[in-house]
């Protein structure tokens, strides 16, 4: 649905966020409209879970196809009909608590049996739905004032970069929703892990906010089996239904063309993504480079002006890698790169979900050296 305005921000503390502002956005909630909103991983486009029209609306919006699945955001545990507790076996069960317990709110969304109100098309007609507690104070309040759980994709364009700022979400669909509630930069910079409960072993189908060392150290904690079988799946984007959002092979994807440069010696590296730099532009006199750096890199590339520099974080912190991301591919973006060269970084703990998004913004583009 395209707005004849723009949509309206409202600037809101993440910390306590005005309850005049939050009670706005959760009457356009129960009215079946979209709200795009901050939580601790990146910005979402909510919708009620319960109203398959409102759903519908978050396709539309996003450009999304109808195989690609929608999480389900909730407080305080579970609300009646979004999961059948009675479909999992009772280790399952158990597994779920203990991860409940450890990780919401937070990063980690789990994949269970969908309750009887969640519509098929929040599930892509899969008989099983992702569910999260986000762990912000504006989305928090939110889904506490709406009084129903949120369902809620990024907020940005289909396959796009992911939104980390009430501005990227302006840039991507601000003739396509009402309201957008800006908290400011969101704190992990990544979307949540997804872990499927409904197969056994557990099967992690992406990679996020709670990396998979914690998720078995605390299976291991609670004296639970501790395998899970970790899926990358690189779906080309035909129409048989995905078994959880992100899954396609282009997804998290800039404008510019991305290659991603992976490598355990950082002086190959850098060599390699100076030689790709001045080939593209021998190649192609109009185009324009951009690189993805750690902060070690950047004294290496400060003679070369003719090349856009964006720097995410140091090697080793990870963290701040994940944080910076999504806003550095689309600075380089907004910078009108061509290209966009980015080096690889080590991948324990959150840097698996930083290599994930990395291969599927390239393409599977990845030159290993």
């Amino acid at each position: 649905m395209i707005h004849t305005v723009p949509a309206e921000v409202l600037h809101l503390s993440p910390e306590a966020p005005d309850p005049q502002a939050i009670a706005r956005a959760a009457a356009l909630i129960r009215a079946g409209q979209l709200v795009a909103f901050p939580t601790e991983t990146v910005y979402g486009l909510g919708a009620n879970a319960f109203d398959s029209a409102a759903v519908a609306r978050i396709f539309a919006a996003k450009g999304r196809p109808a195989n690609d699945p929608i999480i389900v955001h909730s407080l305080g545990g579970i609300p009646e009909g979004v999961v059948d507790w009675s479909q999992l076996s009772d280790q399952a069960q158990r597994t779920a608590q203990a991860l409940m317990a450890a990780f919401m709110p937070g990063a980690l969304t789990l994949v269970l049996p969908r309750g009887a109100r969640i519509p098929p098309n929040v599930t892509a007609g899969l008989p099983n739905v992702g569910v999260r507690m986000p762990a912000h104070a504006v989305a928090q309040a939110l889904i506490a004032a709406a009084g129903v759980p949120i369902a809620a994709p990024s907020a940005n364009r289909f396959a796009h970069t992911s939104p980390t700022t009430a501005q990227h979400v302006y840039a991507d669909l601000a003739e396509h929703i009402a309201l957008i509630l800006d908290g400011g930069a969101t704190q992990v910079g990544v979307e949540s892990s997804i872990l499927d409960l409904c197969s056994d072993p557990p099967r992690l189908l992406r990679h996020g906010g709670v990396p998979l060392e914690a998720i078995r150290a605390c299976l291991r904690a609670a004296h639970l089996p501790d395998s899970v079988a970790v899926i990358s799946r690189y779906a080309e984007g035909d129409s048989e239904p995905l078994s959880a959002p992100g899954m396609l092979l282009k997804h998290y994807a800039p404008r510019a063309a991305l290659t991603l440069y992976e490598g355990a010696d950082d002086a190959i590296l850098r060599q390699a993504l100076m030689v790709a730099a001045a080939d593209i532009t021998a190649d192609d006199a109009k185009a324009r480079v951009g690189v993805l750096l750690a902060a070690e890199d950047a004294p290496f590339f400060a003679a070369l002006p003719m090349l856009c520099v964006q720097v995410v974080g140091a090697r080793d912190d990870l963290e701040a890698v994940a944080h910076n991301l999504f806003a550095a591919l689309r600075a380089l973006d907004a910078q009108g790169v061509t290209h966009i060269l980015a080096r690889g970084f080590p991948t324990q703990g959150i840097g698996a979900a930083v290599r994930d998004r990395l291969v599927r913004a390239a393409s599977g583009r990845v030159v290993r050296l």
